[in-house]
């Protein structure tokens, strides 16, 4: 399949629950950014398990722009599919890191159901009610 036939399917197929869930994601990602941001020594602790691998800084970095960027992105419809993609390895992270640190339930299962949204998204795309459908109509 390419992008333009799951783009061509989720036209069809739009429905503003599927909207709203795209919003929502955006400011789950937004909010998170934020949270790291304020609360760094959070992301620090989150990442501990890394330490010996090497670039946690880089990490650290990458995190927080990423997802206060990719939430603004995914919630208006703009570019979603890359930004989704570039939250994937935060994603794949997330969950990883509750194999080798402490086990959280509840954050493994979050971070599990937010990877799950977020590939639904990268394939059905940003839908008609999204700044991606408003400018390609545009052209």
């Amino acid at each position: 399949m390419t992008i333009k036939s799951l783009n061509k399917w989720a036209n069809a197929h739009t429905y503003y629950p599927l909207d709203l869930l795209r919003v929502a994601l955006g400011i789950f990602f937004f909010i998170k950014g934020l949270q790291f941001i304020s609360q760094t020594h959070m992301l620090t602790e989150l990442i501990a398990p890394l330490k010996g691998f090497g670039g946690v800084m880089l990490i650290v970095h990458y995190i927080a722009p990423v997802h206060l960027v990719g939430g603004i992105l995914i919630a208006v419809g703009l570019l979603t599919r890359w930004a989704l993609i570039v939250q994937l390895p935060i994603l794949i992270g997330a969950i990883l890191i509750n194999f080798m640190g402490v086990m959280d339930v509840g954050n493994l299962i979050l971070a599990i159901v937010v990877l799950l949204v977020t590939t639904f998204f990268i394939y059905y795309g940003s839908g008609k009610h999204s700044l991606d459908y408003y400018f390609k109509m545009g052209s």
